[in-house]
């Protein structure tokens, strides 16, 4: 038999609510085994009630606000700026405001930077990595280092980590994990499954579905000159099954609990990211200086190994991995 216990640790700015189970006797279900999942803490889920009511609080919910209502705020009609290049907001992808897990969590992000970055060939500040986001997926110009947005972003940013210890590893800090098959992903059977399962959303043509305000999107495009750039983390096949197979359809997953199988998540990001029949808007320039750092699915080249743009787009990708690993180069997706 099995019970459930909880604590609560406090931690900073914040505090984390841990969730397990023990057996009857005490030990540790996992206790004697290897530590790979030992190691993981599990899912850490902020309270908003617990945001101090003081200055910083302010600019706290300010940038949780601006997360989840970007395009309201700073977007091309924005109350705040006109910094978007479209009406999508940031937890399109970072659902619940970057604390949703396996959905592009941000819990642990102002711990994480600066650091270096492959796509840009240099360190980044956390700071230039929000204006990455707000520049690639959203089109946009980059806000101002000392505008208040930006402060309250950071400010945010900063609360949440608040929630999780230091350099720690916890349960849905990644999107799930796919595994890779030994065919290419098909853009013809994920259309299938995108009209099955996504298109009732998204819409047939991909254009999503606005508001009753026209301010946003209750459900944001995935194609067309209103969605995301070639480039982003969504474009890349491998990247954007990984969130797709953690999060949609909505209505028919629970928190990691797939509806898709891995196939299927890769299937249907690679109808989504087409760029045959799909339209985006261009960026002026791909990035990744380094191409062996580029990921086994970014699908610009030059690339350091024989393999066509078509197989590093749609796979089948295990040739490139054993490939990279016995010559001794990176393997990122």
């Amino acid at each position: 038999m099995r019970v459930i216990f909880f604590f609560v640790m406090i931690l900073g700015t914040g505090w984390w609510l841990m969730t397990g189970c023990q057996s009857a006797a005490g030990k540790d279900p996992g206790e004697g085994s290897k530590p790979s999942v030992a190691s993981k803490l599990p899912m850490m889920i902020p309270d908003t009630l617990l945001i101090p009511k003081d200055k910083f609080g302010e600019e706290v919910r300010y940038g949780r606000q601006l997360l989840l209502n970007t395009a309201y705020y700073i977007g091309p009609n924005g109350v705040a700026g006109h910094y978007l290049g479209n009406k999508m907001n940031c937890t399109n992808c970072h659902q619940d405001a970057g604390t949703k897990p396996y959905s592009f969590n941000l819990l642990s992000s102002h711990d994480n930077y600066p650091q270096y970055r492959a796509r840009e060939g240099k360190i980044l500040t956390l700071a230039e990595r929000v204006n990455n986001c707000i520049m690639h997926p959203h089109n946009g110009r980059p806000l101002p280092l000392d505008s208040r947005e930006m402060v309250a972003i950071l400010s945010y940013l900063k609360w949440i980590n608040g929630f999780v210890p230091k350099g720690s590893n916890f349960e849905g800090k990644q999107n799930l994990a796919v595994g890779l098959p030994a065919a290419a992903a098909s853009p013809e059977r994920g259309e299938k499954i995108f009209m099955e399962n996504c298109a009732s959303c998204h819409g047939k043509d991909g254009g999503g579905q606005w508001n009753a305000e026209k301010t946003g999107y209750v459900y944001p495009p995935l194609w067309g000159l209103q969605a995301y750039q070639p480039g982003s983390s969504m474009h890349r096949i491998i990247k954007m099954a990984r969130w797709v197979k953690a999060n949609m359809p909505y209505n028919k997953v629970a928190l990691g609990k797939p509806f898709l199988t891995d196939e299927q998540a890769l299937d249907v990001a690679a109808f989504i990211n087409n760029d045959l029949i799909h339209r985006r808007p261009q960026p002026k320039s791909f990035e990744y200086p380094e191409a062996m750092l580029k990921p086994i699915d970014y699908d610009r080249g030059p690339f350091t190994d024989s393999f066509s743009v078509a197989q590093h787009k749609y796979g089948p990708y295990q040739p490139i991995i054993q490939y990279r690993k016995a010559k001794g180069m990176p393997v990122d997706f």
